[in-house]
């Protein structure tokens, strides 16, 4: 039934940006102010999620949860055009109730603009090596061995947490989310551009490196 992918994606997307921002605020608190303590905290979180909600949902939705890795499996033919424009718009407002449900259990303002700036051409460059490994990561590992995307994915991701300066966003529904928590994951909105466009980009190089790699076996 079509409700239960579209539900899936929903309720992982929801839990994806629930602990990227909840984990941010708990770390931040708890941290007394060292960044560092603040960020491990949020990347172990972030992975531990990361492995629960893709090995949950994948027989059910492939557990996209990301804009960038419905495009690809709809580059692939692998999803139609129609289940395309309801995984991204499912992603989106998750990620959108996610931020207010995670607002509303630390008893701060539902309604928040982020102001922390994340620009330039360095947050840029960092998108795009963040999202292609991320794509990559999964279309090679899922080519050699399927049952190891989920803790793929979830160590790609806390490994780039600490080796990118934009701490791998590389998702396109939790940027957009991130804009609007002025909380210690936020990112302003003039800041969107550099991360959106570096995904895309790094989506699309991916895209062919993988395609040049599957034929040149």
């Amino acid at each position: 039934m079509e409700i239960k992918k579209y539900l899936s994606e929903f309720l992982g997307t929801f839990f994806l940006v629930a602990t990227v921002i909840g984990s941010g605020i708990m770390g931040d608190n708890l941290s007394a102010g060292n960044e560092a303590v603040a960020l491990l905290g949020n990347t172990i979180a972030t992975g531990a999620i990361l492995y629960v909600i893709i090995k949950s949902f994948e027989d059910l939705s492939g557990a996209h949860f990301n804009p960038i890795v419905s495009i690809i499996f709809y580059f692939l033919k692998e999803i139609n055009l129609k289940d395309l424009i309801f995984y991204l718009v499912i992603q989106f407002v998750a990620g959108l109730l996610a931020v207010l449900s995670i607002h509303f259990i630390f008893e701060l303002s539902l309604l928040q603009i982020s102001s922390k700036p994340r620009m330039g051409m360095s947050m840029f460059f960092s998108e795009i090596i963040a999202s292609f490994g991320l794509i990559l990561t999964i279309l090679m590992v899922r080519k050699n061995n399927k049952s190891n995307v989920a803790i793929s994915v979830a160590l790609f991701i806390t490994a780039g947490y600490w080796f990118t300066s934009s701490t791998s966003f590389a998702n396109p529904a939790v940027t957009l989310a991130r804009t609007f928590t002025d909380t210690f994951t936020g990112i302003s909105p003039e800041s969107i551009v550099y991360f959106f466009s570096g995904q895309l980009v790094g989506l699309f190089i991916a895209f062919y490196i993988y395609k040049f790699l599957r034929w040149a076996s």
